[in-house]
């Protein structure tokens, strides 16, 4: 039976953020993801998740100014350094929360650098970023990103993101397969998952096209769900999507699935 994690950055947004651990507990999710933890201390969102008995299992590492716009350093030429002055914070985070898997977003592309240029820099760093994961027990992820939501974003399909960990090692970075992002840019799910499943380390989804909650879009999600299980999938899927009104509401979709 598929597994799914509530996503306390978009989900359960009807309390602040520290209560959201315990709201995901009740409405009877195990696991949890979330963007970023910098706003708060490791140690306290810790308590939260041994509190709440709560399995945390994804977040991002720092992706520059998110503020103004920037989604991530790592492909971004120039960036180097400061890329790899900041993703330690992340593994210190990773390790103090007991997360396996940390998403490194590549960028927005910079006007008038070519594509290859810029996944070959991507490639390089995640490189560098995958030996420093490995000697903490954490896996790096990558996220291809539909151009609707992120016009410009680097890192736009499965088999982009499937050559990158192919030329690097599927062992030293997975891939993070969002459902959502997939079905805008390419359709065809569940081929989609029977291709690359061999590097899928995490999924995450969302209905089409309003980013609700299953249910509420274009896509048979029993079906999609049974084949992902059919085939073999035993990971976590993230529920990475927005309530179309409030959060509890909205979990009829869950009911099948819930622990």
């Amino acid at each position: 039976m598929p597994r799914f994690a509530a996503n306390l950055s978009l989900m359960f947004n009807e309390v602040p953020f520290l209560d959201r651990f315990a709201a995901a507990r009740a409405a009877g999710f195990t696991a949890v993801e979330f963007l970023f933890p910098y706003e708060h201390p490791a140690a306290e969102i810790r308590s939260r998740l041994d509190g709440e008995g709560l399995e945390l299992v994804l977040f991002n590492a720092p992706p520059g100014d998110w503020n103004n716009g920037e989604r991530g350093t790592s492909a971004l030429p120039g960036r180097r350094a400061e890329f790899r002055e900041n993703f330690p914070r992340a593994l210190d985070y990773a390790t103090a929360l007991g997360c396996p898997r940390l998403h490194v977003m590549a960028g927005m592309a910079p006007a008038g650098v070519a594509p290859e240029t810029l996944l070959a820099g991507f490639a390089a760093n995640l490189d560098w970023a995958a030996d420093r994961c490995a000697a903490a027990g954490v896996l790096p992820v990558i996220e291809p990103i539909n151009h609707r939501d992120m016009p410009g974003y680097v890192l736009n399909t499965t088999d982009q993101g499937a050559a990158i960990i192919a030329a690097l090692g599927a062992d030293r970075v997975g891939l993070q397969f969002d459902l959502y992002h997939c079905q805008i840019t390419e359709g065809d799910l569940c081929r989609q998952v029977e291709k690359h499943l061999p590097v899928i380390a995490h999924m995450q989804v969302a209905d089409v096209p309003a980013r609700h909650e299953p249910g509420t879009g274009e896509v048979n999600w029993p079906f999609v769900f049974e084949r992902i299980d059919a085939l073999g999938y035993r990971g976590w899927i993230g529920c990475e999507y927005r309530p179309a009104g409030g959060t509890v509401d909205g979990l009829g979709w869950f009911s099948p699935y819930r622990a």
